[in-house]
């Protein structure tokens, strides 16, 4: 098994004496910031029923492990996490140049905040900044795109925002590649700061845009990725009910303790349900047969490779060079350890393995043929 070390290290020990084997530095987009290439998610570690000793704790062993890169959002526990973060910062006296926190712009149709106006902007960041504790943010991420804002006015708030110093980047969050581009070409047209990374989703089962869009962006704008939900709100954790049907845990909507792959509100109406029949309906008998069928086949290649399925999938996610950073997310220090263990399973993943898991997967994302339209006539 991976798990060697003992996870609870010890919070006066030097940095440099615990970096994990397999943890590297890379440019985000191309710019200039490094970043190490898993980061922590704190959407599940500031979330309720992690109390705030708890949390100092994951944060500590993810930055004596190496990771210098934290990433917050109100969009999944609200406030709590700057707050929290902000106080563990303060009290750890950590040198600022020693890590990187990322924070987002989060608007929701149902609250005051209805869009991407350059007052939400700019009132979000300052915000932000207070909660923080922080004489600027390292990155600031536009947590979805506004269709009722002008682009314009979007680029030119975040590029207000970095001249006057409260940030040091600025990234999208959910984003499609048309409306990162537009983003892109908005910003050249008004001589503008461009966006630096696009935060989106990539796991074994949602690949499209990581794997077929993601490369271009970065080869073409220099907008690199950074990829979350390695784990799919805990539907690869690889344990079955007696139906066959992955264990999830129902306070895991509740809290939102794994990433998910759909919207807020459906994540709301989910927690309210008293079984998991709604997931069940999303799929098709025929496709949730194959996904189980799937999760199994996973299941017995973790085992040969003398691991965890969660390990598996981050590493597995790892395996894509145009991951520039992946974030984990972790209640405890013994869950990110774990995670965190994964990247010794990287080289482990040799073209054999890899052929493997794209059998068993079978979805490998391909382009769309190109049509002529001279054809048609």
């Amino acid at each position: 098994m991976l798990l060697a070390r003992d996870p609870l290290l010890s919070s006066g020990a030097l940095r440099q004496t615990n970096m994990t084997p397999g943890l590297r530095y890379r440019n985000l987009g191309k710019s200039g910031l490094r970043v190490s290439n898993v980061g922590l998610g704190t959407w599940v570690t500031f979330g309720p029923g992690v109390t705030e000793s708890e949390a100092e704790n994951v944060v500590v062993l993810a930055y004596e492990s190496g990771v210098n890169l934290f990433d917050v959002s109100e969009a999944h526990c609200g406030p709590r996490a700057e707050l929290e973060l902000g106080r563990i910062l303060q009290r750890r006296g950590w040198k600022r140049s020693s890590y990187v926190v990322c924070t987002k712009i989060y608007w929701n149709s149902k609250s005051d905040e209805r869009g991407l106006s350059r007052k939400h902007i700019i009132e979000s960041v300052k915000a932000s900044l207070a909660r923080l504790q922080l004489a600027y943010i390292d990155v600031v991420l536009i947590h979805k795109a506004d269709p009722m804002c002008p682009m314009e006015e979007v680029v030119r708030a975040m590029h207000h925002v970095v001249c006057q110093g409260w940030a040091m980047y600025w990234g999208t969050a959910r984003w499609t590649p048309g409306e990162v581009m537009e983003a892109y070409s908005n910003c050249r047209q008004f001589n503008c700061t461009t966006p630096v990374c696009e935060q989106a989703e990539y796991h074994l089962f949602c690949r499209d845009k990581a794997e077929l869009y993601m490369p271009e962006l970065y080869n073409k704008i220099g907008v690199g990725l950074m990829a979350w939900s390695p784990l799919t709100m805990g539907l690869i954790s690889g344990k079955f009910d007696e139906a066959g049907f992955p264990l999830i845990s129902r306070s895991s909507f509740k809290s939102k303790r794994s990433s998910y792959s759909w919207t807020e509100d459906e994540t709301t109406a989910a927690a309210s349900k008293e079984t998991y029949a709604w997931i069940k309906e999303r799929l098709e008998p025929e496709e949730l047969r194959r996904q189980q069928d799937r999760q199994r086949e996973i299941c017995l290649v973790a085992e040969r490779l003398g691991c965890t399925v969660p390990q598996l999938a981050v590493a597995w996610c790892l395996k894509n060079e145009s991951v520039q950073c992946l974030l984990l997310g972790a209640t405890s220090p013994a869950q990110l350890y774990e995670s965190i263990q994964s990247l010794q399973l990287v080289p482990k993943l040799n073209a054999t393995t890899m052929t493997d898991l794209e059998r068993i997967l079978d979805n490998k994302p391909t382009r769309p043929p190109i049509v002529s339209t001279l054809a048609l006539r």
